[in-house]
């Protein structure tokens, strides 16, 4: 298998297709949804919690097999599509038809019919951790995200977030690449994690001010 270039997409008010009821269409479009995309699915039968996004209005839903014009709607470049029904025929079907028309398509369980595969992930917020076996084996991707949520705890979801409004406030504050670099090291090497994960509060405020000031040092 050629090597895969990894990259990450805005789904956000994307129009992505799945197909197939299953619990595994159902954490298809639970991600989905998650990154703001606009999901139509096709199945003649759906889960009871896709049944519940679908009666809450999150999730445009389409009774019935999958058929051709299914794709109409869908944006080249931008939409995704999800297969994941028990009928090998309708997916190398799907694949078909969506690699004809430019589409990306990912086959569940089939790595020879994905344009595209989905990593193990470990999210603290912003952070995204992605993990890829491209499809070879997704139970050593798991095992590896795993361990990565033990070493990437919750505490970096606040740690990332003081990162970025800190790094506005020094974009607006400085000109100098040098003099700003400088800043962003003093940060991340600080221990500012450290205090985050302690709830040490005041302490991390402290922290923060003391790296920021630092510029007029």
């Amino acid at each position: 298998m050629d090597r895969l270039y990894p990259v990450f997409i805005s789904l956000k008010n994307q129009k992505c297709l799945v197909i197939g009821g299953g619990p595994v269409a159902e954490r298809k479009v639970g991600s989905l949804l998650e990154c703001g995309a606009q999901v139509l699915l096709v199945a003649p039968k759906i889960t009871r919690e896709l049944k519940k996004r679908v009666l809450a209005g999150d999730v445009e839903y389409q009774q019935r097999f999958y058929e051709t014009r299914d794709l109409e709607g869908l944006e080249v470049g931008r939409s995704l599509i999800f297969v994941a029904t028990d009928s090998p025929e309708v997916n190398h079907q799907v694949h078909q038809e969506a690699q004809d028309r430019g589409f990306m398509v990912n086959v569940v369980d089939d790595p020879v019919h994905c344009s595209f595969f989905v990593p193990s992930m470990v999210r603290r917020g912003s952070l995204c951790i992605a993990i890829s076996t491209a499809g070879k084996s997704p139970l050593l991707a798991r095992k590896i995200r795993e361990k990565l949520e033990v070493d990437f705890g919750p505490e970096y979801e606040e740690y990332l977030e003081i990162l970025g409004d800190c790094r506005q406030e020094i974009l607006r504050q400085i000109t100098d690449e040098s003099q700003r670099r400088r800043i962003f090291e003093k940060l991340v090497d600080s221990d500012l994690l450290e205090l985050i994960r302690d709830k040490q509060t005041e302490q991390v405020k402290e922290r923060v001010s003391q790296c920021l000031s630092s510029w007029s040092d």
